[in-house]
């Protein structure tokens, strides 16, 4: 009877732990977010993509941090550090696009990676520029709640010349059509990276079409919800503030 009870508790007690280790790799990606810790964002990818599990919803997950580090490896001129994980992202949903796993977020993805590749290489952006903007089409066809897809059409309508179509006004709508859904589900709110960098892409937005007040209240909400934000606690609104006084 000891033996089997100690099995039922050792049992109970790896599974608590497995639940425990997956519901830090959320945490762990929102405190390398706030605080511009991008080396302990990438052993979090390591980790999830060492454990090898084929499960849809997980590698969705390491997809969506695949796509946050590919991003930032752009912005930082580190073109084959991005190639490198955006290969191993482009491979993950192929895999979820195989199983037709929600195939809104897949199509959304897959808009989000054509982007990246003409952020690589801008000379292919009239090959991949209209595979991005259909995509991002597709994955709002396919959901019209997905936040995450009205994102991906923002941005690209953001980021498109205007001769070819392009609105930055236009993309903010969408924007904030994207808050306005994630506001709807405390999930894609609470401690989640995702809601902040949309946050910051609207202030940012605002602020790039001479709308500083709008910005500031975006920088104001942010550091609302998270004080400890260090790209807009020490950087972003510090000099919008300055920008305002000249």
């Amino acid at each position: 009877m000891e033996k089997q009870a100690y099995r039922l508790t050792f049992f109970v007690v790896t599974i608590v732990c497995c639940f425990a280790t997956k519901a830090n790799y959320k945490s762990d990606i929102y405190k390398a977010f706030i605080t511009g810790d991008m080396q302990r964002w990438k052993q979090v990818m390591v980790q999830m993509d060492n454990n090898k599990t084929k499960q849809p919803a997980y590698i969705l997950e390491l997809v969506n941090y695949q796509y946050g580090y590919i991003a930032w490896c752009i912005g930082n001129k580190m073109e084959d550090e991005a190639e490198e994980y955006l290969k191993k992202a482009d491979e993950n949903i192929e895999f979820l696009e195989k199983l037709k796993y929600d195939l809104s977020m897949v199509y959304a993805y897959k808009a989000a990676f054509y982007g990246y590749r003409i952020g690589i290489n801008i000379y292919k952006a009239p090959f991949y520029g209209p595979k991005s903007y259909n995509y991002a089409e597709d994955a709002i066809a396919s959901d019209k709640n997905n936040a995450f897809a009205y994102l991906q059409y923002a941005n690209i309508q953001f980021y498109m010349p205007s001769a070819f179509g392009g609105s930055k006004k236009e993309a903010i709508e969408y924007f904030t059509k994207a808050e306005k859904l994630m506001e709807q589900d405390l999930k894609q709110t609470i401690g989640d990276w995702n809601y902040l960098n949309l946050l910051t892409t609207i202030a940012n937005s605002y602020n790039e079409i001479k709308q500083p007040e709008i910005a500031k209240s975006y920088f104001e909400k942010i550091l609302k919800i998270e004080p400890d934000y260090e790209w807009v606690k020490n950087n972003l609104y510090p000099k919008l503030l300055i920008d305002l006084k000249q």
